[in-house]
């Protein structure tokens, strides 16, 4: 592999002795490894990248993807993660389960894990891992054979399939998940896969600040008796529409509820994903202070922080939990100027047009949950954040170094000798509007469609392997399986 020195740009790391808004310095590449930072660096033979005039963050750790949920796994690897290097992502982690969708298929994950390792191999441009969702019980047998084994640290409970629709209306449990018919996914369940990982963390200590679980709170009774209600008065449509059918107290309430289980079980690496609301907001503050000893993460999007019910673009908008009022928008800004937010992750699931919409496109409930849009996360953070104040290293903290740390990828994330050179390279005075036809992704429409963007992601690196290049992406699939902790 080549070396190559990055010249001239603004290096923004999210160290907190480092400066907010970058500093001028160089970068050297050699093997794929950042080998030297600093002012005026030469080497002989190595290639120039001139970034004058631009930023140079770390390569962003997307950790909250969907590859595979609408699409195969093979097509989605390449399309979405060609999207992906579009935003500076030079990581993903995505989600992954069994039941209807992705595989489509049941049975332990000693079958099923290595079908999507195999699946996916070869086809990335950029690193990926995945987290997995515990649905049976036997899945809670297998967590430290995955740990040990496939270095899987991160798991997943989806707080609402128990009883409620992935798109809104309920359907058959058994049949939408793929488990036992003797065995119910409901809070007994959640409460046995805590406990089922805080016994792998006993049982693998050196691994144990790596192992975290998260958690998508929305509560299936509420939702279910909210979209009868919505449905049955018919007063809203479109995003408002889906918006009232999972209430903001819905959030709130499974918030609450996973922290106590956290608290019961004496599991204290939780994460609160995609937090969508004030109201689901202020219950993670208070489930904070009312357990310190738990370990809380709290993960915001891209999506809820720049779109609202009003200012989407369609019902493509459509997403779990849903796009909120812009009170709600405004409330999760203010989070996060206060640092109350962890991370921001893009939720990227890719729903091409003929299946996300109904036969009926204007019905929001016949509609497909989810969309893409990481290849807008970093150049939607900081055309919003500028605006408002938030500093540069504090984007490449929330993009980052943050997610890196927290799921096992200490290797990843950050702009320091010895580490992998990931790289993104923005362009910040660049202007440009939204387009779903400029995007790699298979996706085909967007709800972020006409928005203004005042960044734009010229390069990036994975690796030291040039993937994005004057905003084209160039070069084969360098992605490889990350086995974590990645040090």
């Amino acid at each position: 592999m080549s070396t190559f020195l990055i010249k001239n740009g603004t290096v923004v790391r999210p160290e907190e002795n480092a400066p907010d808004d970058g500093e001028f310095l160089d970068i050297l590449v050699t093997d794929g490894k950042i080998t030297a930072i600093g002012p005026n660096l030469s080497a002989d033979g190595a290639e120039i990248v001139n970034a004058a005039g631009k930023l140079v963050f770390p390569g962003v750790v997307d950790a909250h993807q969907h590859w595979g949920i609408y699409n195969p796994l093979g097509e989605d690897t390449v399309t979405e993660s060609r999207a992906s290097a579009q935003g500076g992502v030079t990581s993903a982690i995505t989600y992954m389960r069994t039941g209807q969708y992705y595989l489509n298929k049941g049975g332990p994950y000693k079958e099923f894990y290595p079908e999507v390792l195999a699946t996916s191999e070869g086809k990335a441009y950029i690193d990926y891992a995945f987290h997995l969702a515990p649905m049976s019980k036997q899945h809670i047998e297998e967590i430290p054979s995955l740990v040990e084994d496939h270095g899987v640290t991160s798991f997943k409970i989806f707080m609402f399939y128990g009883s409620h629709g992935l798109h809104g209306r309920s359907t058959s449990q058994s049949e939408f998940l793929m488990i036992p018919e003797d065995e119910n996914y409901n809070l007994a369940h959640f409460e046995f896969v805590m406990r089922g990982i805080q016994a792998a963390r006993e049982k693998l200590p050196e691994l144990a600040p790596h192992i975290s679980l998260s958690l998508h709170c929305e509560t299936a009774e509420i939702m279910s008796a909210y979209t009868k209600l919505v449905e049955e008065e018919g007063t809203l449509t479109g995003l408002a529409a889906y918006s009232a059918s999972r209430p903001q107290h819905s959030e709130g309430l499974a918030v609450t509820i996973a922290s106590f289980l956290a608290d019961e079980t004496g599991l204290p690496n939780i994460n609160l994903l995609h937090l969508s609301s004030a109201k689901a907001l202020k219950a993670a503050m208070k489930m904070a202070e009312a357990f310190p000893h738990v370990d809380f993460r709290r993960e915001v999007t891209i999506g809820h922080l720049l779109a609202d019910i009003d200012t989407a673009h369609g019902l493509g908008g459509k997403v779990n939990p849903p796009l909120r009022p812009r009170d709600d928008v405004e409330a999760l800004w203010e989070h996060m100027l206060a640092g109350n937010i962890d991370w921001v992750v893009s939720d990227h699931a890719c729903c091409k047009d003929e299946q996300k919409f109904g036969d009926d496109r204007d019905d929001i409930f016949a509609a497909k949950s989810g969309f893409g849009g990481t290849e807008y996360l970093l150049p939607g953070l900081i055309t919003e954040g500028r605006k408002r104040g938030l500093s540069l290293r504090r984007i490449a903290e929330l993009t980052s170094s943050n997610p890196a740390s927290r799921y096992g990828l200490p290797g990843k994330g950050r702009l320091v000798e010895g580490a992998d050179a990931d790289i993104a390279i923005v362009d910040p005075d660049a202007v440009w509007t939204v387009r779903a036809e400029d995007s790699e992704s298979t996706q085909e429409y967007t709800p972020f469609e006409g928005f203004e963007l005042g960044a734009k992601v010229t390069d990036t690196f994975v690796r030291g392997h040039r993937v994005l290049t004057d905003g084209v992406i160039t070069g084969e699939p360098v992605g490889r399986y990350l086995q974590r902790p990645y040090l």
